[in-house]
């Protein structure tokens, strides 16, 4: 829920200003006379008023600076209302765009658009006109903007309008026209004589004070704002494992037609009451608060207070009075939002278990017998009566007769309160329920935990930040709950940043950083574009480092268990631990050894990209570089696992006889251009590989590979060898080839279920081909990793190198570049850096380029979602050019009213 109101432009300063008996009624503003909106001193000039009403921050609803400035202030309000209501309810635009979500909002002025008219000129009137003013359109705007397909209402029943539209978003949920709603009201005043009406028809208060069932009860005083509430069927939100604030019973609405066109008829309250309960199921003795409308009318207030006692007052037992009492003494009328206000009030007092207290009550007025109806006025701070559920019920009545009553419960025991990041409260009664906590579980263990913040542009992400510092001062809320809510419960924006850090105090530092525009070295920050093509791509030879993912053993459950099954797999075939290998036990095998370098570099590769599914990161292709395609196999499901532990462990074997009669050199030149210099050397040296358009790698005798490197390097050529644990002379594989196809004969290709592309034909591999002619001759081969990778940009978003260390990355480079692809390219792990942290640095790099990642597993399973500040929107003045309520007819209208 989001509300603006008077001296409370959130719930949580709205609750303090309740809470502590606050009265928000002044003057009017310097800043309304700026805006032309000034007012003859008074009564007509008192009331509670809203700050910045012409500031609103276009870019962030993708609205022109010119258009903003036609639109009706009350729009602009409520697009904001709304967006901050969805982030309080931790609900992503993402999960409702497009979707039945409805908006029922309660509107009923247009003084923007009468002013708009009555200085109508050429630079005030264009196509924006009739969108940005008609009234009708406000809920309207909402839809539009956030992409909502529901019902889409302005309702207008008077000061009835927001409660009404409260109700009519209940009907619609259970009716199961909407699936989530969004109600609530907006009400501003900027035409003044529309003050002076009220003041000359009697109905403002003369000292500018609601003195609700008071003996001095003379009128009201007008206030500004608006709220917005989102609602969901309550099974729903339990599944969803949403934080519920209250439960809406059941609720009522009827007219005392008949009764005199704006006077309030008891009859009619009385069984808009006893209707609503019946609706609820609940019983009037139950009821232990009434919001009133409570305007503080000589008329309506005694009348209101019969309808009570009549149905509440006399269910309860004597002594036990029922409690009262009106916002509208601590805000003014808001009209149009005086229902909604009155029911976040309510809310926020069950939540609290605390009633505030009803301002200017001193004594009670003399056509209310109080006692006799069994009510008494709140008019000081207590804890809510009773044990259990606790139940209010919430008044709104419109000027024509509407009358609309809300019953509210007190929330579930146990939904108030936060979910966890293993599954909401109740969740998990369903095998469903249990497979998407399980989808999500186990979660990365470790030390640094990310906090994403993300905004429309670099000054909102800076914003959001300090926005972010301020709500976390004196807050007990731990790092892993902080990372939690913004990572699940805040829509990822174009401009983004993910500070890492292994606790609350190193993240709020880099926080700090964030803010006040500083570097820092562990801050991954981007600027997003769409990246929904994601490739897996897989190294060859060369990745592997002593010791590597090891950490990771510990660190993920997902990838773990990936290793285990790879060590089975690769059991019947190597003669050495796997685990030992990649924890660098004392006494492991090395990986000097070929044999032991690329089966343990296929597992790690293997289970990497387990662990990137894990983050929701599903590739939609794969390629692999050399002995890299085996792991790539895998992954696509082209081969089965034993299949690719077979082929990696006993190709490996048979190619390290081969190990110390060649060597390999890496040279950044275009192949046509090392191409030239082989023939020098026949046979004894070849291209294992085309990597990119300025990097080839060469295979061959080791002198041949020495004698090269030495003439590229005097000519300032940076050609550098590579040691890669298995680099055999062309030569001795061919020798080799019959006895590595007999090794590979059982296995059994299959037909990929995602989309592999070899590096040795540069196709899409299509259907059961990858048997043991393929790998022997793709792993002799030349590898066209550059030619392949090249055909994959144009339709690429993003290459993720699966690897313990890039190797890549170059290569990539060079590929999309020359290309004129915009793919991200990013890493896994790298060579002697903490696995946890690594992993989670390559995730934001990814995230911050525009992917979608799921960040879930990154924290514990016992993560919570807690409250976290809304967005910090860029705020400036858009006021239409002219407008002025002072002008010659506005005077002339406010003066005639006065006289």
């Amino acid at each position: 829920m989001s509300c603006r109101f008077p001296g409370a432009p959130d719930p949580e300063a709205y609750w303090h200003l309740l809470v502590t008996g606050q009265d928000a009624v002044t003057d009017m503003p310097a800043e309304r006379a700026e805006l032309g909106l000034g007012i003859e001193h008074g009564p007509a000039g008192k009331g509670a008023f809203l700050d910045g009403i012409d500031r609103f921050d276009p870019g962030f609803f993708h609205i022109p600076p010119r258009e903003a400035a036609l639109m009706d202030p009350q729009q602009r309000l409520v697009l904001e209302l709304g967006w901050e209501a969805l982030e309080q309810a931790g609900v992503v635009l993402a999960d409702l765009r497009g979707g039945d979500t409805g908006i029922f909002l309660g509107a009923t002025t247009g003084d923007y658009a009468d002013l708009a008219h009555r200085a109508a000129e050429g630079s005030n009137v264009t196509h924006h006109s009739f969108t940005g003013l008609d009234r009708s359109l406000i809920a309207h705007r909402v839809s539009y903007v956030l992409g909502l397909r529901g019902p889409s209402l302005t309702v207008d029943a008077g000061q009835a309008s927001s409660l009404v539209a409260v109700h009519m978003a209940c009907q619609s949920l259970r009716s199961g026209e909407s699936g989530v709603a969004l109600a609530g009201g907006v009400e501003l005043h900027l035409a003044p004589e529309k003050t002076a009406l009220a003041q000359k028809l009697g109905g403002l208060s003369p000292d500018g004070r609601c003195h609700t069932f008071d003996a001095r009860a003379n009128g009201y005083v007008r206030g500004e704002g608006g709220a917005v509430v989102v609602l969901k069927p309550l099974r729903r939100a339990l599944a969803d494992g949403d934080r519920v604030h209250a439960v809406l019973r059941g609720s009522a609405v009827n007219n005392g037609g008949g009764a005199g066109l704006t006077v309030p008829h008891e009859d009619a309250q009385r069984d808009l009451l006893r209707r609503a309960h019946e609706r609820a199921g609940t019983a009037p003795a139950e009821v232990g608060y009434v919001e009133l409308h409570g305007t503080g009318s000589p008329v309506g207030d005694p009348v209101e207070a019969a309808a009570l006692g009549a149905v509440l007052g006399s269910a309860r037992p004597a002594g036990e009075p029922l409690r009262v009492g009106s916002v509208k003494t601590n805000i003014g009328h808001l009209g149009a939002a005086a229902g909604v206000a009155g029911l976040l009030k309510v809310v926020l007092s069950l939540t609290h278990g605390q009633l505030p207290p009803s301002l200017h009550y001193a004594s009670p007025n003399p056509r209310i017998p109080l006692a006799e109806l069994n009510l008494r006025v709140q008019d000081t701070v207590g804890d809510w009566p009773g044990e259990g559920e606790r139940l209010a019920g919430v008044s709104s009545f419109g000027v024509g007769g509407t009358n609309c009553h809300v019953v509210v419960a007190s929330a579930p025991e146990g939904t108030a309160s936060s979910a966890s990041n293993a599954g909401a409260e109740g969740a998990g009664d369903t095998e469903a329920e249990e497979a998407a906590v399980a989808a999500v579980s186990p979660s990365l263990r470790g030390d640094t935990l990310p906090w994403l913040v993300s905004g429309r542009s670099a000054a909102a992400v800076r914003a959001q930040a300090e926005r972010l510092l301020a709500h976390l001062e004196g807050g007990t809320a731990s790092a892993a709950d902080i990372g939690l809510s913004l990572a699940t419960t805040r829509t990822a924006f174009k401009h983004r940043a993910v500070v890492l850090g292994s606790g609350r105090e190193e993240l709020t530092a880099e926080l700090a950083a964030l803010a006040e525009g500083r570097r820092s070295a562990t801050r991954i920050s981007g600027t997003a574009e769409p990246r929904e093509r994601v490739v897996f791509v897989f190294p060859g030879q060369g990745p592997q480092w002593t010791g590597m993912a090891g950490d990771l053993l510990d660190a993920s459950d997902v990838f773990r268990a990936r290793v285990e099954e790879c060590a089975t797999a690769l059991a019947p075939h190597i003669d050495w631990d796997l685990e030992a290998v990649l924890r660098d036990t004392p006494g492991a095998a090395s990986l000097e050894r070929a044999d032991v370098a690329q089966p343990a570099l296929f597992a790690v590769m293997v289970s990497l990209a387990a662990l990137w599914q894990s983050f929701g990161v599903e590739p939609a292709a794969v390629v692999g570089h050399g002995v890299g395609e085996i792991s790539a196999a895998v992954v696509s499901g082209a081969l089965s696992l034993e299949d690719g532990a077979r082929v990696v462990a006993l190709w490996s074997k048979a190619m390290s006889a081969a190990v110390g009669q060649g060597a390999t050199l890496s040279v950044p030149l275009p192949v046509a251009e090392v191409t030239p210099r082989l023939s020098a050397w026949q046979d004894r040296l070849f291209v294992s590989s085309v990597d990119g358009p300025r990097l080839v790698t060469l295979s061959g005798d080791v002198e041949a590979v020495e004698a090269l490197q030495a003439e590229l390097v005097a000519e300032g050529v940076r050609a550098r060898r590579v040691h890669t644990g298995l680099a055999p002379h062309r030569a001795r594989m061919e020798v080799l080839r019959e006895e590595v196809l007999g090794l590979l004969e059982p296995i059994r290709p299959r037909t990929p279920t995602l989309p592999m592309y070899s590096t040795g034909t540069g196709e899409l591999v299509d259907g059961p081909v990858l048997d043991g002619t393929y790998w022997m001759s793709n792993l002799t081969g030349t590898v066209d990793f550059a030619r392949t990778v090249r055909e994959l940009a144009p339709g690429t978003d993003a290459f993720v190198e699966i690897t313990p260390h890039p190797v890549l990355d170059m290569a990539l480079r060079q590929i999309t570049e020359d290309a004129g692809a915009d793919a991200a390219i990013v890493g896994t792990l790298r060579r002697g850096e903490d696995g946890q942290r690594c992993f989670l640095t390559s995730l934001a790099q990814l995230n911050a380029s525009g992917a979608d990642v799921d960040w879930r597993p990154a924290f514990p399973a016992d993560a919570a979602v807690v409250e976290l500040p809304t967005y910090a929107f860029q705020r400036r003045g858009y006021w239409l050019e002219g407008l002025a309520a002072t002008d010659a007819t506005g005077i002339a209208a406010v003066a005639a009213l006065q006289a």
